[in-house]
């Protein structure tokens, strides 16, 4: 007896992983564990992100080789779904070890951790890996609410392990080298690119044309490839896969029509659950944005939906929802909205039909249903409405201080010798390539000037929609006329500050701003001082220091088209 003990207790000490970490250990039906490097080496830590699409998660708990679990100390997603628990181990010795999942006091996932490669099965585009795609989004563009966020291009968040969940996944020291300067159009499809090369997945996308005045853009058939799947592809495959990518993509990409199959993206709905962080924007004229957090609204804020976008200089910034950000016209070009990536299954993309959600419903809306189906999934509860007035005054400064840095981009280009910068034609000054593309400021001030509208026509909105404000029609009267009170006041202390052309720095108010709102409409041009840019006056002390001016055939050419920024309607292709 005491023999067969014993030869029990040394099965036991000797098959602890497997009886502690056997086949009780999987991953969730909705609710999957993912760790980082995908090589685990002996004394090293490793990263940990669990993504649910059915609750919150609480707490990851991580078991050692002995038994012994420890509660790890995570850090949490707050959008909403998916949710997310991130941490990172200390270096792990040697033997399995197991992490878990869970919520309250139930299991939701468990994954076994073993020295080695991990995770060698042929990774699919499945609802886990969207979710995951969607949580590592979240986490990369993290940042508080009240403070602006933006780089100079995607290298630096690439190249940060505290954002970047995916640093050095293949354990190749691979994102030491990483190029990453995706423009617009580029933006959400190098992210896509990029995710599936860490992950082994498949990727596509389509070469389309622009389209026409008449009709939106119509693609060619999908390129799959299927360079990353199945093995740890070193970074010069990467490289190769997304030197293809970014020639073959452009701002027509997003525009197909929502009803057309043959295309990358396809229309969801306009619900809270459909539109994870991932999923992108395109407006009507082919600026994309890519969604990255829901923030709850609470009794003392409004609710916030955040995006982030890339310009034309390669520069990353996060931007809130609202009219003046997100442009939508339901014109003929263009079929413009909330989209998501089209799903691969095995070697094709997925039809309409096999869409759960696939939606026509952006499709029916006018432009002012459309912004208040999205102001109710922003602010469920309704607005006060001075509430509102001021997070639409706080998005304008937003944009503002956002232009300052593109304009200083210009004014950099010059100071280190650049001559003067040829100026397209007609409606090409939107879009084209070279030094215009990246200095020029045409469809960012489209938009400022149409954010501007939407601030000075704010109070007439409280009075159309006051259903937002939770006010009555009666009520709506009075409230208009606060708003208008509450308008003069803090356009007159809300400010930015640009530096002038020698240097020092010249504040100007909302109130000053708006006052030189058509100045803007041929405020773009790079070739001229940043005085005039911003819209200084000449003979005011604010001008004094404007040493370069466009030259006289660009003013003919912006002052024949300036009437699209006057009435803020870009022109048809």
């Amino acid at each position: 007896m005491k023999i067969s003990y014993c030869l029990v207790m040394i099965a036991v000490v000797l098959g602890l992983g497997q009886a502690v970490h056997g086949a009780t250990c999987e991953q969730g039906e909705h609710t999957h564990v993912w760790i980082v490097p995908r090589v685990v080496q002996e004394g090293t830590p490793v990263r940990i992100m669990a993504v649910s699409t059915a609750e919150p998660l609480t707490e990851l708990v991580l078991t050692d080789p002995q038994g012994q679990r420890q509660s790890l100390a995570a850090t949490a997603s707050s959008g909403g779904m998916p949710w997310s628990l991130t941490a990172e181990t200390e270096p792990l010795e040697s033997g399995p070890y197991q992490v878990e999942a869970r919520t309250q006091n139930r299991s939701l996932a468990c994954r076994q951790i073993g020295f080695g490669e991990n995770g060698k099965e042929r990774a699919v585009w499945d609802e886990a890996h969207e979710a995951f795609y969607a949580a590592w989004i979240e986490r990369m563009f993290d940042h508080p609410v009240d403070e602006q966020l933006s780089f100079p291009s995607l290298e630096p968040v690439l190249r940060d392990p505290d954002r970047n969940f995916l640093h050095n996944a293949l354990g190749l020291k691979e994102d030491q080298g990483v190029p990453a300067n995706p423009d617009c159009a580029d933006f959400p499809y190098f992210l896509r690119g990029y995710f599936a090369w860490k992950n082994g997945l498949p990727f596509s996308y389509r070469v389309c044309n622009r389209g026409s005045a008449v009709k939106p853009p119509t693609c060619n058939p999908v390129v799959i490839r299927t360079d990353f799947v199945g093995k740890r592809a070193p970074l010069a495959t990467f490289k190769a896969v997304s030197h293809g990518l970014l020639d073959a993509v452009q701002s027509g990409n997003g525009r197909t029509a929502l009803a057309d199959e043959e295309t990358d993206f396809y229309p969801v709905p306009l619900e809270r659950e459909a539109l994870w962080p991932g999923t992108i924007y395109a407006d009507p004229y082919g600026h994309v944005l890519v969604l990255t957090k829901w923030v709850d609204q609470t009794p003392d804020s409004p609710g916030l939906l955040l995006a982030v976008d890339a310009q034309p200089d390669n520069s990353i910034a996060r931007k809130r929802f609202w009219e003046g950000t997100f442009l939508f016209a339901p014109i003929a070009s263009a079929g413009p909205g909330f989209k998501a990536f089209r799903p691969l299954a095995g070697n094709r993309l997925l039809h309409n039909k096999e869409l759960p959600n696939y939606s026509l419903d952006q499709a029916w809306l006018n432009p002012d249903d459309f912004y208040a189906e999205l102001s109710a999934l922003i602010n469920p509860h309704g607005l006060q409405a001075h509430q509102a007035y001021e997070a639409t005054l706080a998005a304008l400064v937003e944009q503002l201080e956002t232009r300052v840095q593109s304009v200083e981009n210009g004014e950099a280009y010059f100071r280190k010798g650049g001559g003067t910068i040829a100026m397209p034609k007609g409606a090409a000054i939107f879009e084209t390539v070279g030094p215009w593309e990246d200095y020029a400021t045409p469809s960012r001030d489209m938009r400022l000037l149409i954010a501007m509208n939407v601030v000075l026509n704010f109070p007439e909105k409280v009075l159309h929609y006051p259903h937002l404000f939770n006010l009555s029609t009666t009520s709506a009267r009075q409230v208009k006329a606060e708003i208008e009170q509450l308008h003069s006041q803090l356009i007159n202390e809300k400010s930015i500050q640009y530096n002038r052309s020698n240097g020092e720095p010249w504040e100007l108010t909302v109130a000053d701003i708006l006052a030189r709102k058509s100045a803007f409409e041929m405020g773009y041009n790079p070739n001229d001082c940043v005085e005039v840019r911003w819209g200084a006056e000449e003979g005011t002390e604010e001008y004094a220091t404007c040493r370069r001016h466009a030259p006289a055939a660009h003013v003919q050419q912006m002052t024949a088209v300036r009437d699209w920024f006057r009435e803020t309607k870009r022109p048809s292709r």
